[in-house]
């Protein structure tokens, strides 16, 4: 689905991400994949997703640093000229503010959490829009409780509904150019992201007995619908938020 394609996958953690699940199944369909790592510490648990996936590039993105973003654009540039589609799975909150109430959320822990979650989105979008000159795909990762009061996800629960609100105004704002926007919405998954919630086992265990097949998806299910998402077979698929999570969204 993606032979002769160049995609950029922006919040590979490590072998566990949902990124890392994407990144694969982009591979898999024949797309050439850039992979960012946040930091030299976080190196060395991304370089062997990059290299598991053939990545072309592997390069520094730490999202809150412009100058960054902006190197990673014009290697794409110079070395493609183009871009066909683009991941972006990445959230942060501060942990006070994570585990904390909503009402409680300070206001720098609200800012932050916004800007790496849900701006550094738009800003991403903005800095592909010229690479994407025959139309591409931008996808972005959200989850139930942005949708649905979730114990627990806290202030990110108001974080993702933002981020899902965005993805659907930069569909109606780029898709005369043919760029797509759409949001991935996973079940819970056990990622390093994951784990910084409270009571996240409690979540994949409710979300196991409520979904109908019973069960949890798995980081390549969602890579299998993100790659369909980023191809020419979704063409007429955008400003949608697509549920990976057996079914369980449609349970009270």
């Amino acid at each position: 689905m993606l032979e002769n394609r160049v995609g950029l996958v922006v919040g590979v953690a490590n072998a566990q991400s949902i990124a890392a699940g994407c990144a694969a199944a982009f591979a898999r369909e024949g797309a050439g994949i850039i992979v960012t790592h946040m930091n030299e510490r976080a190196r060395p648990h991304v370089a062997p997703v990059a290299e598991a996936v053939g990545a072309v590039d592997l390069l520094p993105l730490d999202l809150s640093v412009p100058e960054q973003q902006r190197a990673v654009f014009d290697a794409i540039a110079a070395r493609w000229g183009r871009l066909d589609f683009l991941l972006h799975s990445v959230a942060f909150c501060p942990r006070a503010d994570l585990h904390g109430r909503v009402v409680d959320c300070s206001a720098e822990g609200f800012a932050q959490a916004m800007d790496i979650s849900c701006h550094s989105f738009l800003r991403l979008a903005r800095a592909a829009e010229p690479l994407m000159r025959d139309g591409g795909s931008l996808l972005t990762v959200s989850y139930y409780g942005a949708e649905k009061v979730v114990d627990h996800y806290n202030i990110m629960g108001p974080v993702k509904a933002a981020l899902e609100a965005v993805t659907r105004n930069v569909a109606v704002e780029l898709g005369p150019r043919g760029i797509r926007a759409n949001v991935l919405s996973p079940g819970p998954i056990a990622t390093r992201a994951a784990s910084g919630i409270d009571g996240f086992d409690g979540l994949m265990a409710e979300a196991r007995s409520r979904a109908p097949e019973r069960r949890l998806v798995t980081i390549d299910e969602v890579g299998a619908v993100a790659a369909f998402l980023a191809s020419d077979r979704a063409a007429g698929v955008t400003g949608t938020t697509t549920h990976i999570d057996g079914g369980r969204h449609v349970r009270m």
